[in-house]
């Protein structure tokens, strides 16, 4: 009864008391927020979600989507691939129909393209990545051609400014000797190749055969130098025949007036093997024109 009516033991009684109490209370607590949780985790699978939080067919609709532009991106870039080939065909048929030769170089001076007439003209039977000094290493520039071009002068250096990307080079003539041996004269015409940004994507440069051009321009001078000789010729022979004329129609000495005769006569017929051979020559040329 002591123990009992002792404050101390009540008091620890009331502890024990309490704290079974409150123990009873966060069992039953937990029972139940646990079978919420369950009912919770059950109830998740019956409407499911992408990772993202998004629905499933949300998220098979946008991959449906990707794998559409997917296959127009496919189909654009394969119709882009035909148009380009279409443009290179086209490009090569044109170019192995000119009757010049048409050379590409890159922004590093190699041969990228060429033409059937360019491998001809040169001697090469493929200039594909040759340099310029490689291609025109017989070459000489005439200094009475193009514009700022001089005499003995490189093909590289005449046309530098277009190599570059400056400014365009034209009527530039060259002496080629070719790898047979021909001795050809060329015009070229050098002019640079810019993207859409300003940036130079490579040179093109034509060469033009000028050598039956320039043997006949060479003909035509030469006949020109020989119709002047020939005309200073006749002229002197005719006032050689006037002054002998003059001189026989004043003489009254028969043996002077023969001899003027002989040496009018002899006058005439040179002046007439002059006149024969000249008209010989000429004909002859018009008909290898």
């Amino acid at each position: 009864m002591r123990l009992l009516t002792n404050p101390i033991v009540l008091r620890m009684g009331l502890v024990f008391l309490s704290a079974g109490t409150a123990f009873f209370l966060a069992v039953v607590l937990v029972r139940k927020l646990r079978r919420t949780f369950l009912a919770e985790a059950q109830a998740i699978p019956q409407a499911p979600m992408a990772s993202e939080g998004l629905p499933v067919h949300a998220f098979q609709a946008v991959i449906q989507q990707l794998k559409q532009e997917k296959h127009a991106l496919t189909a654009q870039q394969l119709a882009e691939r035909r148009r380009a080939k279409a443009s290179d065909t086209l490009s090569a048929t044109i170019l192995a129909n000119l009757s010049c030769g048409v050379l590409f170089f890159n922004t590093a001076g190699l041969v990228r393209q060429a033409n059937a007439v360019t491998r001809k003209l040169l001697g090469f039977a493929s200039p594909i990545g040759l340099s310029i000094d490689d291609l025109f290493r017989n070459a000489s520039v005439r200094g009475d051609s193009g514009q700022t071009a001089q005499a003995g002068a490189s093909v590289r250096q005449t046309l530098g400014p277009a190599l570059s990307g400056h400014t365009a080079i034209r009527g530039v003539l060259a002496d080629y000797v070719a790898r047979d041996g021909r001795k050809l004269v060329l015009e070229l015409a050098a002019s640079p190749v810019l993207g859409e940004d300003a940036t130079l994507l490579g040179t093109t440069v034509v060469l033009t055969d000028r050598t039956e051009i320039e043997k006949i321009r060479q003909e035509e001078q030469l006949r020109g130098e020989v119709s002047s000789e020939m005309a200073l010729g006749l002229r002197s022979s005719l006032t050689t025949i006037a002054g002998y004329a003059q001189q026989l129609v004043q003489s009254r000495d028969p043996d002077l007036a023969r001899q003027l005769a002989d040496d009018i006569a002899t006058e005439a017929a040179r002046l007439d093997r002059t006149t024969v051979s000249f008209l010989a020559g000429a004909g002859k040329a018009s008909a290898g024109a």
